[in-house]
Order: C-alpha cells, then structure tokens, then sequence
C-alpha cells in the first residue's frame, strides 16, 4: 500500500537508526520496494564530544542540500542501492543516504533519525556544522514536486 502511495505521487521519508536501535531486518521490507537496503554496519560512532567522528561533507551543489556543506550525524546505519535508488551520500565507500524516484513519486533514505532538537538548535553542535541549514533544504525538496 505504502509502495502504490509513492508511485502514485507520495514523497516518503525513511530513517531508521542504527542496528541496536531499530528494527532493520523489517524496515528493509518497504526500503526493499524502493531498491534501498539497510545493512548491519554502523558508521560515525561518536565518543563523547568528538564531532569530528561524525563528519559528512558534501562536494559542490547536493540534489538535495543545495548550499550545505557539512553535517553532523552519528551512528548511522549504511545502505545498499539498486535501481531505481542512487546514493546521494557516500563516505569511504559506503552508501549513507539515498533516494529514489518511483513512479510519480520518491524516496529519502538516511539510517539515522537525523533530523531533532539537539543537532539543530545550535545549542549543542559547534557553528560549522550546519545541520539547520540542511534540514531546511531537506524540507524544501520534500515538498517540491
């Protein structure tokens, strides 16, 4: 049902967590409808306050960030593409997000739930992260058509 609703037109989101938090092995279920899968490898694990261990950098104009250049996300999931998804983010060789044009409609894909309080409100990430920047971007695609 999920699947005819983005052929149809529909703009989904799909962000799981790492593996000891989420339920990959299901969520790969739908992501699988879209040629996306989560694997069990878990990347950018943070210790304590070393941003830098959650380092993702974008090179030159993103499909889906525009303008953002780096962000900051920590113990993210890798994934696996076929048609129709393609990486939009990769990092030594492995694939972090991705999205899909199905139909009418698409797919994002992050193993994280990337997008919350603590990494956005500029209280806690040092400035040169720019996780607002991009969750503003992010929304802007979602909602283009």
């Amino acid at each position: 049902m999920i699947a005819d609703w983005v052929k149809g037109g529909g703009t989904l989101v799909l962000l799981a967590n790492d593996t000891s938090n989420a339920e990959i092995k299901n969520f790969n279920i739908l992501a699988g409808k879209f040629g996306i899968q989560f694997t069990d490898k878990n990347v950018n694990m943070v210790k304590n306050n070393v941003y830098d261990q959650g380092k993702f950098v974008f090179e030159g104009n993103h499909p889906v960030f525009g303008d953002t250049k780096k962000i900051f996300v920590k113990e993210v999931v890798t994934l696996t593409t076929n048609a129709p998804a393609k990486p939009v983010l990769t990092a030594n060789g492995d694939q972090i997000m991705a999205v899909a044009e199905v139909g009418k409609g698409r797919v994002f894909v992050l193993g994280d739930p990337w997008i919350y309080n603590e990494y956005l409100n500029g209280k806690r990430l040092p400035m040169e992260y720019e996780n607002f920047k991009a969750a503003k971007e992010l929304s802007k695609w979602l909602l283009k058509k």
